[in-house]
């Protein structure tokens, strides 16, 4: 394992330094390239009951991998807080991933903390949430009680024997279909699935999930698949560019571009000329879009990332368990935006070869997607 230079933790975050100058906060803060906070991503476990070839495959994390004991892990408490203090530097969409979230035990009593929250001029925010849908289809309902809004579903295939092969734990699509069908009885909605496509495994399910899930409820993505971490043996060569995904689909079922629904939104959208919906491209290796990215990651155990293609992070916990005032972790959260200039996918894409030499990258089993 030594040999393929993974991290699986981050020993190497960096303490997050709080300024000599305090200040309150005043709102929307903008990074070096002028990019505002926006979206916070909350991942609240390192666990997963799949084992996705891209993500956490098994030769990685087998069964005498070492998750993180409990008491590393941030309290539903401690996130509500750090939320609470992005929150007052203008994120208005907080999403929890994990791992799979839904394994975390009493995940609706955070959605319902979280639910609380308010930004600055008193809107509700967007309290989303990603999962495989494993745990969907018992946990909707009391998910929508206790106050999310929406969820994003991942599901890379619809024949079965493919899907079975990409999870690696034998989870069937019919499973999949029944938590999308919960979702949306339950009224979490729009729902967004997900679908990650390599190239000679699973590109020839494009036009299949594209005719299933036009004219339904569900708004169906295609990300390509990406260079984050270091165990999914990621090869520019199993790469399906969005573009030719758009002239598979559009070959049989006429498309055109539409506006997206705010800056810095990660999908492309395009819809079906004929009134059957809409799907998304998730461009990050072919069209990069870190000029408006306005995401930052919070990690299960407390470490601020603010590229998905980051090496390390910055350690908040520190300053939650030491005792450190809110106007002190605001400020220490504000420089750190502030200063931050990560455009990672536009650098790979400048590089002819299409990868960048240089520290080992976190798992995004780590940080979230």
């Amino acid at each position: 394992m030594a040999e393929k230079n993974i991290m699986l933790v981050d020993d190497r975050a960096r303490a997050l330094a709080v300024p000599a100058i305090l200040d309150t906060p005043a709102g929307r803060v903008q990074d070096a390239l002028a990019r505002p906070l926006h979206d916070l991503r909350i991942s609240v476990t390192d666990r997963c009951n799949f084992r996705c070839v891209y993500c956490m495959p098994k030769e990685v994390f087998d069964k005498d991998y070492p998750y993180l004991p409990h008491s590393s892990l941030l309290s539903f408490e401690e996130i509500t807080r750090v939320a609470r203090l992005f929150v007052e530097h203008g994120v208005e969409k907080l999403r929890l991933t994990g791992g799979e979230p839904l394994l975390r035990k009493d995940i609706e009593r955070l959605v319902a903390m979280l639910r609380e929250l308010k930004t600055p001029s008193g809107r509700p925010l967007d309290l989303t949430l990603t999962t495989n849908a494993s745990l969907l289809a018992r946990k909707a309902r009391s998910l929508k009680d206790a106050g999310l809004d929406r969820v994003t579903v991942s599901l890379d295939a619809l024949d079965d024997a493919t899907f079975r092969r990409m999870n690696d734990v034998d989870f069937a699509v019919s499973d999949v279909l029944e938590g999308l069908d919960a979702a949306h009885a339950a009224g979490l909605g729009p729902i967004k699935v997900n679908m990650v496509v390599k190239r000679g495994m699973n590109d020839d399910q494009i036009l299949p999930m594209a005719r299933h899930f036009k004219g339904s409820p569900f708004i169906l993505r295609f990300i390509e698949f990406m260079d984050v971490g270091a165990s999914n043996g990621w090869n520019m060569a199993d790469v399906v560019p969005s573009s030719e995904v758009v002239r598979r689909i559009g070959a049989e079922m006429p498309l055109e571009p539409i506006a997206a629904n705010y800056s810095g939104e990660t999908a492309e959208r395009w819809r079906y000329t004929d009134g059957g919906g809409e799907i998304g491209l998730i461009s990050s290796v072919t069209q990069a879009f870190c000029h408006d990215c306005s995401r930052i990651r919070l990690s299960t155990e407390g470490k601020l990332y603010t590229c998905l293609f980051a090496t390390r992070g910055h350690d908040v916990r520190a300053l939650l368990r030491e005792g450190r005032s809110d106007l002190e972790i605001s400020n220490a959260i504000a420089q750190l935006w502030r200063v931050r200039a990560d455009r990672y996918s536009e650098t790979r894409t400048i590089n002819t070869a299409g990868l960048v030499r240089g520290e080992r990258k976190v798992e995004m089993s780590y940080i979230g997607g």
